[in-house]
């Protein structure tokens, strides 16, 4: 019989490795997406749509995803997660109109919600001091968005998009296999309780619950939005060729998932506050370097027009997406933090509707990213934007702790 000790790690690998597949199929659009709107001939508001639809329901379903889990157990209810979004992957090979894209983007997106589920289950497992660092390596399933654009652009290159789903699909049901063969179940898991999905959304009444999930909407809807928007972006601003466009936003998103651990390390040693603190100021500064659009000055000197252009090279523009990307994998980890501190009988719920915030931000931000682009013709206005919710997002951290700074 495995020991406590064999289960307890046996989950944490077999949970972080289902989410981290789970979080490439939800960001497959994010590549696949980008020869499906030159086949359609979509706008950037649609190619928006398009990519955050998965995400719509992959966030809409964390709330009661949170709650069967507390109530019936993470192992079965992964499982079952996982095996239901098979088909729709498999099925998008054979969609051709938008609508077809849009109706399997939200079945496929069920997947997205597996976040939910493993965060509870994963977490009492551990005992309240390794719980930070347990819940940041079950995250770094995150790093499944640096896989797709590593895996998708290959088999792109090896056919067409359409190779994509059929791999995926495969992919997909095997891990839910094998997921279930090294997962374990304990009764003394799981809660007992009553309580309604109504009286679930109520937590949203709740000063606390409001305010994490307004941070998390920055640090993963934010994460999720650009992980969906960097392929497109390197490709319209720089010129690059889908590959070499992937392979760069990938330097976002793999750190974005991978370092997550280092977040739930941090916040175990630091405590939540700190941490977040700092991750909101070292993204509000890159934000504001990112906004700078392209733009071509003529200065009109005593020997004649000067012209000047200030803007960011892709080296630069690359190494501050990194700085993002590390900044979000920590911030992804320490709210959770907050919330496992917080509300310890009741983390599955909580974390339902925090990730409910987060994954509707994952699903707002890229629509606003189109409209914006569509609009102004500037591509930085997606940061723009980004700089204006991390300003919402210290301006509450100040006024909300100022009483706990004060008595400490």
């Amino acid at each position: 019989m495995a020991s406590e000790t064999y289960k307890r790690y046996s989950v944490l690998f077999a949970s972080t490795l289902s989410f981290t597949v789970c979080f490439m199929i939800w960001m497959m659009l994010a590549v696949v997406g980008i020869p499906v709107k030159q086949q359609l001939g979509l706008s950037e508001t649609e190619f928006g749509i398009l990519a955050a639809t998965p995400v719509l329901s992959g966030s809409l379903i964390r709330v009661p995803l949170g709650i069967w889990t507390d109530r019936y157990g993470g192992r079965i209810v992964l499982f079952l997660l996982m095996v239901a979004c098979v088909p729709a992957i498999f099925l998008m090979q054979y969609a051709s109109s938008f609508w077809h894209f849009l109706l399997i983007g939200l079945v496929m997106g069920l997947a997205g919600g597996s976040f939910s589920v493993g965060t509870p289950y994963v977490a009492r497992w551990f005992p309240k001091n390794q719980q930070g660092l347990a819940m940041g390596i079950f995250g770094a399933g995150n790093a499944g968005s640096a896989v797709n654009k590593f895996v998708a652009p290959a088999l792109i290159a090896y056919g067409t998009w359409h190779f994509v789903p059929t791999v995926y699909a495969a992919v997909m049901l095997g891990t839910a296999i094998l997921f279930w063969f090294m997962s374990y179940s304990d009764p003394k898991h799981l809660v007992s309780s009553k309580v309604s999905l109504k009286e679930q959304l109520a937590l949203l009444k709740d000063p606390g619950v409001l305010r994490y999930s307004q941070y998390y909407s920055v640090v993963f809807g934010g994460y999720v939005a650009l992980a969906l928007w960097m392929t497109k972006y390197y490709v319209g601003e720089y010129g690059l060729s889908l590959q070499t466009a992937a392979f760069l936003a990938a330097c976002f998103s793999l750190p974005g998932g991978v370092l997550r651990a280092v977040g739930g390390y941090l916040s175990d040693k630091y405590g939540a506050y700190k941490v977040t603190w700092a991750v909101m100021w070292v993204c509000w500064v890159c934000f504001f370097i990112l906004s700078y659009p392209q733009t071509e000055m003529v200065l009109h000197t005593k020997n004649g027009p000067m012209g000047m252009h200030i803007g960011l090279n892709v080296v630069v523009f690359t190494v501050l997406m990194f700085t993002v990307g590390v900044a979000m994998a920590v911030g992804k980890a320490s709210v959770f933090k907050f919330v496992a501190d917080d509300y310890p009988t009741n983390i599955g719920a909580v974390s339902g509707v925090v990730g409910l915030a987060g994954g509707l931000g994952g699903f707002l931000l890229p629509i606003m990213f189109g409209m914006l682009e569509d609009a102004t013709g500037i591509r930085s206005t997606s940061f723009m934007l980004l700089y204006g919710t991390v300003c919402v997002s210290l301006i509450w951290m100040h006024f909300s702790f100022k009483a706990k700074r004060t008595t400490a």
